[in-house]
């Protein structure tokens, strides 16, 4: 009886929110007002196939103004909250909020310009090549409701018959000619004025690159000639304006490079373009003006980041590298830049650099809150000091101290909580340093990075673990979309003290206390000693407008191969070598994080990843250091499972002590992702998801029967599907994930499948099954 009650639910939503609705908002419309709910358009032609009508009838909506109120599901929520909220008395306060930032203001049929909007759909066809369009309009109205109904007849649409770029004896004329093979007007193609709008900027683009700083795409003229033939076509005609100045068809070449590295308009004496007077303390390198009175900077770091030499041929590709590569340094806050003629007869200008440095040090203390799906609740406190000029060359040393604490919460009641404190440093040079050279035309600056760290992890009851970290490595990007982190040598070392008999009891077992052996736990106290290079490469276009955008970070984890080569090591032989008295790490680990989001509305979005790694251990080693294997679960994994329960493969964590929380591990990873965004209304937007994966191990553990990699993997997967909302303030988006798992890997083969256990009816079922995860951002 409790199950079917809840079919009826959805329904009852349905009927509330259409009696809502129908409480109409028109009720709070005045005499003589009609509400407007949008309008419609209606193609006459016979020529346009119906994908041709549909994308030209999309486009000229988007056109119209004004839009109507916005709608969700046929309701109109927004409008009925304004309509509701009594005009507010101050311009600030919860009731002012409600009426002006979540509602709406009611759209009426009186703030329609039907001429105007004809005029807009028609210069719209005109400027795809509709040259005769034609439109009109009618008003259909109903129950103080209006919508508008367009009619558009565009004739026969006219294509491109000809382009022709006239030739003359001049060095401008002579560059577009060089580049008119790749003209983005081809003949045969229809007429579109946003395309002749590309083909100049183009043009300007080119120009630009040969030294002509003062062109711009406004001297370019394009002619469209519909008298040529009696057919729907046109000629185009692309050259320079006749009143085109003469300054912009010259081209310039570098007279001088001039910096200010430490410019303050607030203090400088300023001359003509807003250059500094003062121009004493002039240091020279290699044609390059540093002026640093204060000596705050090392004038080499101008030198590597500057493209520009004397006698160059301006190039806006050079200009814009050099921008981007002053302001990826990280030291300055503004960059500015200008071009002074220096010699008008002979075509020179000067390049001036005006820099805005930033506070060279600054102090930062971030608190913060969090819970997560293992039913941990907890806060950290992070103390971050930053030096960004520590040796005048840009350098930039980051120093951090914090301390975090996580208290499980709602579980066990012998759980353990976890404490850690720590330190860590990074000395960050904007530059390659190795004793081979190293050359980058990227618009950011390569660094070499030297990190250095300490945690101290407490499991109150259980065990201490101290935690060092070193690395030396190189951070270069090709491009905004491609970045590569090689760390030519990242070393750990994991040192156990104060390790309780509870979780010896653990690891020995206790039959007379129902407690099984268990020896892998072993793992996580072991002195682990892992030494080797690690490399990363990561693209993305998602920060392009584009409908579809992909997202990749492939990893590559070498430890101890030469050390282990060298001594011959082999612990599946016995053969195990030690250094410093601990037994080295020898393991090769790859991973691969692939992601595709792709837009299916203005407003809705699909969202979906794939995960999959292998860690293989080796010679002197006979597992992957559980620092470094594989987990899944958790709010920003496969949600229906708590954080680090699943796995290795079809292993039933519940034999183990239930009062005693263990992460589960594994050397090889597949997980599978998929998530549909839409947005309900402004920062309110909600998600349905599907999440599937597990891990499993290289070799046979004793320990974990099922855990072991086979050909029946797919069997094991475990399988999560659930809903959320998602708050997104700008700076700080909070996610609600509710979600229950639909496949266990670890029942009985033919019982994984939850369809036949679900019951909503139960409390016992819905505490184990129903997983809210509360967390910050996306989860991909």
């Amino acid at each position: 009886m409790k199950k079917s009650s809840l079919l009826y639910l959805p329904a009852a939503a349905v009927a509330l929110a259409l009696t809502v609705s129908s409480c109409s908002n028109t009720r709070f419309l005045k005499e003589g007002e009609t509400l407007y709910t949008g309008a419609t358009i209606d193609i006459v032609n016979d020529t346009l196939s119906k994908k041709e009508k549909s994308n030209l009838k999309d486009a000229l909506k988007d056109q119209l103004r004004p839009k109507p109120n916005s709608s969700f599901l046929g309701l109109r929520p927004q409008l009925y909250i304004y309509n509701i909220t009594k005009e507010p008395k101050k311009e600030k306060g919860l009731r002012n909020w409600l009426k002006y930032k979540i509602g709406e203001k009611p759209v009426l049929l009186g703030d329609v310009d039907r001429e105007f909007n004809e005029k807009i759909i028609v210069n719209y066809s005109e400027n795809k090549g509709f040259f005769n369009a034609r439109a009109s309009s009618d008003t259909i109205s109903k129950n103080r409701r209006a919508k508008v109904a367009y009619t558009l007849k565009p004739g026969a649409r006219y294509f491109i018959s000809n382009v022709t770029y006239p030739k003359d004896s001049t060095v401008i004329n002579a560059e577009i000619q060089s580049i008119k093979d790749k003209s983005f007007l081809k003949t045969g193609n229809p007429f579109d004025l946003d395309v002749i709008k590309a083909e100049r900027e183009r043009i300007d683009e080119h120009l630009k690159d040969k030294g002509f700083y003062y062109f711009g795409a406004d001297n370019i003229v394009v002619q469209a000639d519909s008298t040529v033939t009696k057919d729907p076509k046109v000629e185009l005609i692309i050259k320079l304006k006749d009143n085109t100045p003469q300054l912009a068809k010259e081209q310039f070449t570098i007279d001088k490079t001039i910096v200010f590295p430490d410019y303050n308009i607030a203090d400088a004496k300023l001359g003509k373009y807003g250059i500094p007077y003062n121009t004493d303390s002039v240091e020279v390198i290699d044609d390059l003006y540093i002026i640093d009175p204060e000596n705050k900077f090392k004038p080499k770091i101008f030198d590597r980041a500057l493209y520009f030499d004397k006698g160059d041929l301006y190039n806006r590709k050079d200009h814009n590298l050099s921008l981007n590569r002053l302001i990826s340094l990280g030291v300055f806050k503004f960059v500015k830049n200008e071009f002074i003629v220096s010699d008008s007869l002979n075509h020179k200008f000067d390049a001036y650099y005006l820099l805005t440095p930033r506070p060279f040090q600054s102090l930062r203390l971030e608190t913060l809150g969090k819970t997560s799906s293992a039913n941990y609740t907890g806060g950290e406190v992070n103390l971050n000091w930053t030096h960004r000029n520590l040796f005048r060359g840009a350098e930039q040393l980051k120093g951090a101290v914090y301390g975090a604490f996580d208290v499980q919460v709602g579980g066990p009641k012998d759980a353990n909580n976890i404490i850690r404190v720590g330190a860590n440093a990074q000395l960050s040079i904007p530059r390659i340093v190795a004793p081979f050279r190293f050359e980058s035309s990227s618009a950011f600056v390569p660094r070499t990075n030297i990190e250095l760290g300490y945690e101290y992890l407490s499991r109150t009851g259980l065990y201490t673990l101290h935690n060092f970290n070193t690395s030396f490595g190189y951070l270069w990007k090709e491009n905004e979309r491609k970045e590569h982190n090689l760390k030519v040598l990242d070393v750990t070392l994991v040192a156990p003290q104060n390790v309780s008999d509870k979780y010896r009891e653990q690891i020995e077992g206790n039959p007379a206390a129902g407690i099984p052996a268990n020896p892998s736990l072993q793992r996580v106290i072991d002195k682990q000693l892992i030494f080797g290079p690690a490399y990363t490469y990561t693209y993305t276009n998602t920060m392009l407008p584009k409908k579809n955008t992909v997202y990749y970070k492939g990893s590559v984890d070498l430890a101890g191969n030469i050390a282990g080569l060298v001594t011959g090591a082999n612990a599946k032989e016995g053969s195990q070598k030690e250094l410093f008295g601990i037994p080295f790490s020898q393991y090769a680990k790859m991973e691969h994080d692939f992601r595709y989001y792709r837009k299916v509305g203005d407003k809705s979005s699909i969202a979906s990843r794939v995960i999959a790694g292998l860690g293989y251990p080796y010679g002197n080693s006979t597992t992957i250091p559980y620092v470094k294997q594989f987990f899944v679960g958790g709010s920003n994994s496969i949600r229906a499972f708590r954080a680090r329960t699943l796995g290795p493969g079809s292993y039933d964590p519940r034999v183990q002590n239930a009062s005693f929380f263990f992460d589960q591990s594994g050397d090889i990873k597949l997980e599978m992702n998929l998530e549909y965004r839409a947005n309900l209304y402004k920062f309110l937007n909600a998600a349905i998801f599907a999440d599937a994966g597990n891990v499993w191990l290289v070799n046979e553990d004793p320990e974990r029967p099922g855990g072991k990699f086979s050909g029946d993997f797919f069997k094991e997967m475990a399988v999560g599907a659930g809903i959320g909302l998602r708050l997104d303030f700008s700076i700080l988006i909070l996610r609600l994930d509710l979600a229950m798992p639909l496949r266990v890997p670890y029942y009985a083969e033919d019982e994984r499948w939850a369809f036949d256990r679900i019951d909503f009816g139960s409390s016992a079922w819905r505490r184990d099954n129903l997983i809210l995860n509360i967390a910050i951002g996306y989860p991909f």
